[in-house]
């Protein structure tokens, strides 16, 4: 009975070590994650009626044990040793005649290029395919012992080789290595690059960031920092891996002389090897190949900050010796390093064209990348907060691809006590109006219309069609109006002459013309009552932050008129469904602002002010009493004309999903507010059922 429950725990072993290995390296796995905790569970059963049979392939011991009270150090049985560096194509051509000179078998030699990853380089030790030790790379010659950290990433192999279908000794690998006998070595010694894939970087961040904790600056800091201390549970709740490119030792047994075979042994044997090395006939090819790296190193799921490329003989690249402590037979390709530090001397802000207060840097200049920067984006008042930036300090700076600059963090040991903390800003650095900060929001606004610095973009939302739908006011002609400064605000609109516009270029009588007609009918229905934009669209056109068509909409039902939705208080607009306490305090401090009231005034002397008319209050109709979310593309109707079927008979248009809903629209390429109803049990119907409902 013994002896058939101890051949099921060799064979529980080899089975969870090999879907482990399915999994974490391969990226391949053939059981449920339910299948695995049950393999995984009957194992842990066994061992705990059998400690004695615990030996170190068990898949248990990598969840982590009791911390270490020190490091011990680890001498390497050889070298592990650094590269020279190439930082382009001429350095790697002048490494190249260098070593022709030393043996002229480099002339027909082959190279294989490797990704050079920017982690921490780990030394593991197996003796009889266990996996018995690992290393840091410390000095070269000594590094500390970090085995029982290391035991906590999947991706490393606790026996190789790996399971039946992988290894050395099978019909495979023979076929593929003729000249290797069929043993593992005795003792094996392969070096390895441990990291923190960056999507599970990023994702350990926000994790962290969410809970209310500190986060990390980069990947290869973090994987290093997490292997390099005391307590592998802390380890083992990083998402850690690791590649393997080299074997640095071998006893009793035989191992290829060649860097490409090597990588396929390493895979054969299944330890976790990167897809991306390639081998070339000469060093020409394999500097375009580096080089397409350095332009497509965002694909890579790990930072690299350059390309290694070898002498595949490695019997030849060992013949070639070393200069000092770089080894001949390979160099590091770099590329432009994407992070730098340099100090923060000051911290400026910037006024977006929606309002958006951004703070950037203002740093002292550095190359990264291959340009000089002297300015970095800083995200928002809250992640200078949070990372606690402070001008004066030295400050780590990241330039990835053509994306601007940004500021990672301080280097906080450099700190030298004069450095100040910075608080935002409570008025705009353009208009000096207060700024306005909606608690629960990261951004701060400036909110009056007629700041400078969003002019632009504040007019080019008021004449669009959602809002007061002034035909062809564009872009363009926007800029011109502001520059020439007969615009300086939404008002100055409906005051402009046709003398002014003439001396424009690129106006002539006609267009002219129709600008200044298209501008009169906007404001029509302020004088006549029968022509012009409706009050919801001049809400809408205000640009009040929160303020969209729907509830501006809403807005001009309940009120009927500017001057009374002015004098609202937030109680009041709370009474209207689905407005909320922030955006109730948005609109009270819109009216509020002695800017905003002098534009009003200006539109209100220039015949802009609607009334909500009768035609426009709530109609009745066979939708009367219903309430309709539009959602995806329907096949006849835009969105504004379904919103304009659904009101025209009497219905209500919202934008968001509730049980209140009666109907969800629904068209092609629907978002989430299509599950949503699902989900809530709101009735669904096409264009065509909306139809139907009307009759």
């Amino acid at each position: 009975m013994a002896d058939k429950l101890l051949s099921r725990y060799q064979e529980l072993k080899e089975q969870i070590n090999f879907h482990n290995h399915r999994y974490h390296v391969l990226d391949k796995p053939i059981i449920s994650d339910s299948e695995f905790d049950k393999l995984l569970n009957e194992l842990k059963k066994i061992e705990e009626e059998h400690p004695d049979w615990i030996t170190p392939d068990s898949p248990t011991l990598r969840a982590g044990g009791k911390p270490a009270d020190r490091f011990n150090k680890v001498r390497h049985p050889s070298p592990i040793l650094s590269l020279a560096n190439a930082f382009g194509a001429d350095d790697a051509h002048a490494w190249l005649e260098r070593i022709k000179k030393i043996d002229d078998r480099v002339e027909k030699a082959k190279f294989v290029v490797e990704p050079k990853i920017d982690g921490l380089s780990v030394v593991l030790h197996y003796r009889d395919g266990l996996f018995v030790q690992g290393a840091t790379r410390g000095d070269g010659e000594i590094g500390e012992d970090i085995t029982s950290n290391l035991r906590t990433i999947k991706a490393i192999p606790l026996k190789i080789p790996i399971s039946r279908e992988l290894g050395v000794g099978n019909r495979k690998t023979s076929s593929q290595f003729p000249n290797l006998d069929s043993r593992i070595p005795k003792h094996l010694v392969v070096r390895g690059e441990a990291f923190i894939p960056i999507k599970e970087f990023e994702a350990l961040n926000k994790k962290l960031e969410e809970a209310g904790e500190r986060t990390y600056q980069n990947p290869r800091n973090t994987a290093a920092g997490s292997l390099r201390q005391l307590d592998p549970e802390l380890t083992a709740s990083r998402p850690i891996t690791l590649l393997v490119y080299q074997i640095s030792h071998c006893e009793g047994g035989k191992v290829p002389t060649s860097q490409w075979e090597i990588l396929e042994y390493l895979k054969a044997l299944g330890f976790p090897v990167s897809d991306v090395p390639k081998r070339f006939n000469d060093l020409e090819k394999a500097i375009e190949y580096t080089e397409t790296w350095d332009k497509g190193r965002d694909q890579l799921p790990y930072e690299a900050d350059g390309m290694v490329i070898k002498i595949d003989d490695l019997n030849l690249a060992s013949d070639l010796g070393f200069v000092g402590k770089d080894p001949r037979g390979a160099i590091a390709y770099k590329f432009p390093a994407r992070e730098v530090t340099t100090t923060l001397n000051d911290i400026g802000v910037a006024v977006g064209r929606t309002g958006v207060l951004t703070p950037y840097a203002i740093l002292e200049p550095v190359e990264i990348g291959g340009v000089i920067v002297e300015r970095a984006t800083l995200h928002n008042f809250d992640y200078i907060a949070e990372k606690d930036i402070r001008v004066g300090d030295r400050v780590l700076l990241k330039r990835a691809g053509e994306v601007i600059p940004y500021v990672i963090g301080p280097v906080v040991d450099a700190r030298k006590g004069k450095e100040k903390k910075f608080k935002p800003p409570t008025k705009c650095p353009a208009c000096e109006q207060a700024v306005e900060h909606i608690e629960g929001e990261v951004a701060w606004y400036c909110v009056n219309s007629a700041c400078p610095a969003q002019l632009i973009r504040n007019i080019e939302h008021f004449v669009s069609r959602g809002a007061m739908d002034i035909v062809g006011l564009g872009i363009k002609i926007v800029e011109q109006l502001i520059e020439s400064g007969l615009v300086k605000d939404v008002a100055d609109l409906f005051t402009l002459k046709k003398s002014d516009l003439l001396k424009l270029e690129g106006f002539a009588e006609k267009k002219a013309d129709n600008l200044l007609r298209a501008i009169e009918q906007a404001k029509g229905d302020a004088l006549s009552g029968s022509k012009g934009q409706s009050l919801n669209r001049f809400i809408a056109a205000l640009g009040i932050h929160g303020v969209g068509e729907v509830m501006a909409n809403d807005l001009a039902r309940a009120f009927g008129n500017i001057s009374a939705l002015s004098k609202a208080s937030a109680d009041d607009l709370q009474q209207i469904e689905g407005l909320g306490p922030n955006i109730a305090e948005s609109i009270v401090d819109w009216f509020k602002r002695p800017a905003n009231q002098k534009v009003l005034k200006k539109l209100k002397a220039a015949g802009v002010d609607p009334q909500m008319q009768k035609a426009e209050g709530k109609k009745q109709g066979v939708l009367s009493g219903l309430t309709f979310v539009v959602t995806g593309t329907l096949p006849n109707f835009s969105r504004d004309d379904a919103k304009e079927f659904i009101e025209s008979n009497g219905g209500k248009v919202t934008d968001s999903v509730s049980k209140k809903t009666s109907y969800l629209v629904l068209g092609e390429n629907p978002g989430s507010k299509f599950d949503k109803a699902k989900s809530l049990g709101v009735k669904i119907v096409d264009e065509a059922g909306l139809k139907k409902l009307v009759g």
